[in-house]
Formats: C-alpha cells, sequence, structure tokens
C-alpha cells in the first residue's frame, strides 16, 4: 500500500542543495566543452563526474528523497501486478488484429457505399 503524501516545506537548505545540483550540471557540460583539448577520456571523466556529483547533491535533498521514496512505491505496486500469461497475450492480440480488420471492413465498406451514394446517385458524376 503507498504511503500517504505529507506535505513538507522546503527549506533555505534544500533550496541550496537544488542549486548546487543545478550548478554541478551546468558545471559538468561546460567542463565537457572546455576540456575538448585534454582529449574524450578527460572530458567524459568530467562530465560524468559532474552529473554524479549532481544526482549526488539531488538524492540529498528533500526532493530526492521523495523522489526515491515514490520510485520504491511504484515498484512495489509493479510487484503487485499479475502479468498474464503467453497464452492470454497471444490470445488477446489475435481478437485486436481481428478486430482491426473488422473495422477496416466495416470503415471501407462505408466509405465505398457513401461514396457511391453520393457521386453515382445524388450527383450523377460516374455515367
Amino acid at each position: 500500500m503507498a504511503t500517504s503524501p505529507v506535505e513538507t516545506v522546503t527549506t533555505p537548505a534544500d533550496k541550496a542543495k537544488l542549486f548546487a545540483a543545478v550548478a554541478f550540471v551546468v558545471a559538468a557540460i561546460a567542463g565537457f566543452y572546455a576540456l575538448g583539448k585534454q582529449g574524450p577520456l578527460v572530458q567524459w571523466g568530467a562530465l560524468l563526474l559532474g552529473l554524479m556529483l549532481a544526482a549526488a547533491m539531488f538524492l540529498v535533498s528533500e526532493h530526492g528523497r521523495q523522489l526515491v521514496g515514490f520510485s520504491r512505491d511504484a515498484w512495489r505496486e509493479v510487484k503487485k501486478v499479475v502479468w498474464p500469461t503467453r497464452k492470454e497475450t497471444l490470445q488477446m492480440t489475435g481478437y485486436v488484429f481481428a478486430f482491426v480488420v473488422v473495422m477496416a471492413l466495416f470503415l471501407w465498406l462505408t466509405d465505398k457505399t457513401l461514396e457511391w451514394a453520393l457521386y453515382d446517385l445524388i450527383l450523377g458524376w460516374r455515367k
């Protein structure tokens, strides 16, 4: 069962953590482009390090803890799902394909009937 939502007040410390996370992302991207002459290994290392620092800073903030809690609740709910068997999946797929074919035939027949009634009977364009 999902936990009940608790309203939290964002503190200045949490705002600072989120600002730092954004700053780490910006610094990681800037470092990636600034270290272009150092080689791809240094570039990608700086980018990955900055992104990991940003992720760590976000996860220690209140919003990060809420995201982790939500993810845990969502995973717990996914485990409760009773997934269909292969046979049930194939049967339902067959029903969907059959319905699509029947609907396509119905729409084609309706289109041709309206075309015949409008152009041949009412307007007389196809004589």
